[in-house]
């Protein structure tokens, strides 16, 4: 049975501080509860905005009094930023009550905060002694590790010290007619590349849903919004598509390949992980390189390009980074100098640092640790993980220079803010982190969507929209949340597509592309408003996985403006430099 007195001991406990109250004065009640309210950690603002007509938390201006503070106290888990942070007394809530009705126009009757105080006193009367419950051993173990506090002060260094880079042999292993082009680049345009893949899901679409034979490379016109061109590769060079990159200078995209292929031209099953090379123009391969792995996500990378993987053969990188001109491998990182599992990793706007997703190992055999672990989680299998981190790398020395633990689990996508002061990290567990990238701390962590995966800051970084994808939770996802970076406070929830993995400010700053694994589709919203504007259907609906935008000059001269890592060759919107189109 609820015991309703056992919490008031805590709340009076916690906040009456003595019996000797101040009789201020109405107007010094008002000033006091005026600086409460606005305290910067803990205060009211945050949830209910300066004029306390509500934010993410409800509308005040029905003049809440002292005790009616309390009960949410009391009943309100939210409120315990306030406990923690402000810890007010008795006259704090007085102060706080006669300045909130000041804000919505209330009378300011000079005898309320005596009535006030009598109520506050009755109600720390009827607390009774706090009742003890036992404990078993395991739940007392589970207290040492319960807060992320006790994460971040015991954290010992996972990685090796010194450089972590190594060499990889990469082959190419077969070469291919390019094909004729598929359109003619006009001068001053600018062209959206996805890379379509076979795993939609049937379920969400329509019946009788076939779904394509191969891969798919798709371009379109980014003014328009119009597919203009898709090219299906060869059935024998199909695997799972799960990235869309592209060389800084727009000439090449890039796509998962299979095992390398045997005498016969099929996929050898013992051969190794390659990749495709495809021309931007023609939409077809040119060429099929060993990696070693299988693609994950790719970006521009300084002159080159930077990949993270899944499945890696057993000499395979857990990152690397490939030289477009050369067509090689330069090398990466392996994942047991990482002394875990590197997951996505991503890169501030100067390409400055390479921040790593890292997760522990052990939770299942080989690269699927972390997504089994998650999974574990969300199926109420696991009560508790153990820590996931970010690793800063620097690569001109290739050494890690600093370890974060993260809150939450599996975090799986990063964004760096202009200044490089923070990096916001979105968990698999469904929270994503502000964290100071000079000392690792946690500014705030906040909910999101269930499953979130790829996020993208607005072109004034006020805002982070996060793509709640499903991923780990057996759920489609149907949702973009949308988060205040100062506060931390989800301001609004969009609808989506089914399973929306990336989500991504174009080119010209005023765009939200989102795509949709699930349909096989982009879903366009309007930036400032929010408003759905446009849903693209994908060739056959073949799951949409990322986005590449590139742009030709007056010159003809191409040059990728925007990846999944940022934006590129001068373009930046959130810099102040978009590109208009």
């Amino acid at each position: 049975m609820f015991n309703q007195s056992r919490i008031l001991l805590f709340v009076f406990t916690f906040f009456t501080g003595g019996s000797a109250i101040a009789q201020d004065s109405v107007e010094d009640l008002v000033a006091r509860g005026q600086e409460l309210f606005n305290t910067p950690v803990g205060g009211c603002t945050i949830c209910h905005a300066a004029n306390a007509q509500g934010l993410v938390g409800p509308s005040l201006h029905f003049g809440p009094s002292p005790v009616n503070i309390v009960d949410q106290f009391v009943s309100n888990p939210v409120m315990i930023v306030v406990t923690e942070n402000l810890n007010p007394t008795d006259e704090d809530l007085v102060a706080i009550s006669m300045y909130i009705r000041s804000l919505a126009g209330l009378e300011l009757d000079p005898e309320l905060p005596d009535v006030w105080r009598g109520e506050l006193a009755a109600l720390a009367a009827i607390q009774v002694e706090d009742e003890e419950f036992g404990r078993s051993e395991y739940e007392l173990a589970m207290e040492q590790v319960q807060r992320f506090d006790t994460v971040q002060e015991t954290w010992e260094r996972r990685a090796k010290e010194g450089s972590v880079w190594t060499e990889y042999p990469s082959r190419i292993v077969a070469r291919f007619d390019p094909g004729e082009p598929k359109f003619t680049p006009e001068l001053g345009k600018t062209y959206w590349y996805e890379n379509v893949g076979t795993t939609s899901s049937p379920a969400v679409l329509f019946d009788g849903y076939e779904p394509p034979a191969s891969n798919q490379l798709v371009v379109g016109d980014a003014a328009t919004q119009e597919i203009i061109a898709s090219y299906m590769i060869d059935e024998k060079l199909r695997a799972v598509v799960h990235t869309s990159a592209m060389s800084s200078d727009g000439r090449w995209a890039y796509m998962v390949g299979p095992r390398e292929p045997s005498a016969d031209g099929t996929p050898d099953p013992a051969g190794s992980t390659t990749m495709l090379k495809l021309d931007a123009l023609t939409l077809q391969p040119v060429l099929q390189v060993t990696i070693g792995a299988t693609l994950h996500h790719g970006q521009v990378f300084r002159d080159k390009i930077l990949f993270d993987t899944f499945a890696r053969d057993p000499d395979g990188l857990g990152l690397f980074i490939y030289d477009p001109e050369t067509d090689e491998v330069l090398g990466g990182i392996r994942d047991i100098d990482m002394g875990g599992y590197i997951y996505t990793v991503w890169t501030d706007q100067d390409y400055d640092r390479i921040y790593a997703m890292v997760e522990p190992d052990g939770y299942a055999p080989g690269r699927g640790t972390g997504m089994r672990a998650v999974t574990q989680i969300y199926h109420g299998e696991y009560q508790a993980l153990r820590p996931f981190w970010i690793a800063v790398i620097n690569p001109d020395t290739w050494e890690v220079e600093a370890e974060y633990p993260t809150p939450g689990y599996r975090p799986n996508w990063a964004v760096v803010d202009s200044a490089k002061e923070h990096i916001y990290v979105v968990n698999m567990s469904s929270n994503t982190a502000k964290i100071r990238l000079s000392d690792g701390e946690v500014v705030w962590t906040t909910g999101t969507g269930i499953g979130p995966y790829g996020a993208t800051f607005n072109a004034d970084e006020t805002e982070l929209w996060i793509a709640d994808k499903g991923e780990g939770a057996h759920h489609l996802g149907r949702t973009i949340t949308v988060i205040d970076t100062e506060h931390g406070h989800a301001t609004a929830t969009l609808f989506g597509g089914y399973k929306v993995d990336h989500v991504l400010l174009s080119p010209n700053g005023k765009e939200m592309w989102a795509t949709s694994n699930g349909e096989g589709r982009i879903y366009i919203y309007d930036a400032e408003t929010k408003e759905h504007t446009r849903t693209i259907d994908m060739p056959g609906n073949g799951d949409a996985h990322g986005l590449i935008w590139v742009h030709y000059d007056e010159n003809g001269q191409a040059a990728t403006v925007r990846d999944q890592g940022n934006f590129h060759n001068g373009v930046n919107p959130i810099l102040g430099r978009p590109l208009d189109y």
